[in-house]
């Protein structure tokens, strides 16, 4: 995906963890409602998953895409607090992982939303970004070229797209975990993917902290580019960065798309699967 030159960008807002908590399936199908994303991403081995299903099916593909958010560090039970991340790093980057449990992994939770959704997901990406990781991306890729030949699902490109004010460190860091190589692996594959992603932060700041980030990444996004969010609404079941969820689900739902910024640019919401139709991806 090329930046955009055109005076509008077209951005897809994506929600991520649908299916984690029925405070965060609550947020996610409001914010639909109201225009306010262009994608969602599943979590479809979670507890929440099958109750905001029904609802999620009612959601029309032109509105928004709908697809697999792949999750390799799930608890070990409902309530459990979320495993660390870096026993599946040192695994992935050692090549010491094993290829039939990941292959597994991968495969059962595509099924799985195939199934439940009844059709192929609009696209994969990775709770914790684990789609990019060595070994992982290799998996995916050859799973997808085995299901979605002719028509693959587009992947989140981790590249960071430059937003002062909004802190890159993190963002850095996370596209340094795999990034290059997925966007190679991608285009070897002829698979769609994202241009830049937005939206990483420490999930610090609360309502003020995430709306002026907000702004800054409005004000930065090009045309193709994925801006991650995790709402959820406030007095559910608490789940990881609870405060920060309510905080941008607030934030989020005070948005109002086309978006204009100060300096005249504007921002429309647009799910990538339909840019993609139009040769955008």
């Amino acid at each position: 995906m090329t930046r955009g030159t055109e005076k509008t960008q077209q951005l897809c807002i994506c929600a991520d963890d649908f299916g984690m908590s029925r405070g965060i399936n609550a947020a996610v199908l409001d914010l639909l409602e109201r225009g306010n994303l262009g994608a969602v991403s599943c979590l479809v081995h979670r507890a929440a998953w099958k109750p905001g299903l029904l609802s999620l099916r009612c959601i029309g593909r032109e509105r928004a895409d709908v697809g697999l958010h792949l999750d390799l560090t799930p608890p070990l039970a409902t309530g459990d607090e979320e495993p660390g991340l870096g026993p599946l790093l040192w695994r992935t980057f050692t090549r010491t992982a094993s290829r039939r449990r990941l292959q597994r992994a991968i495969a059962g939770q595509l099924s799985r939303f195939e199934d439940d959704m009844g059709r192929a997901p609009a696209f994969v990406d990775g709770h914790r970004h684990v789609h990019q990781l060595p070994v992982v991306r290799q998996l995916l890729m050859e799973e997808l070229a085995r299901r979605y030949a002719a028509s693959p699902p587009w992947l989140r490109n981790t590249r960071p797209r430059t937003a002062p004010g909004a802190g890159m460190a993190r963002a850095h860091l996370i596209h340094a975990l795999g990034g290059r190589g997925l966007t190679r692996e991608a285009a070897g594959g002829a698979v769609p993917i994202s241009a830049a992603l937005l939206g990483v932060y420490d999930f610090t700041g609360g309502y003020v902290g995430y709306r002026r980030r907000l702004l800054a990444w409005l004000a930065a996004a090009r045309t193709g580019d994925v801006l991650m969010c995790h709402p959820s609404i406030a007095g559910a079941p608490a789940t990881p960065h609870e405060a920060a969820r309510v905080a941008e689900y607030a934030v989020l739902a005070a948005m109002a798309f086309p978006w204009v910024s100060p300096e005249g640019g504007a921002v429309a919401m647009m799910p990538l699967s339909r840019l993609s139709q139009r040769g955008g991806i």
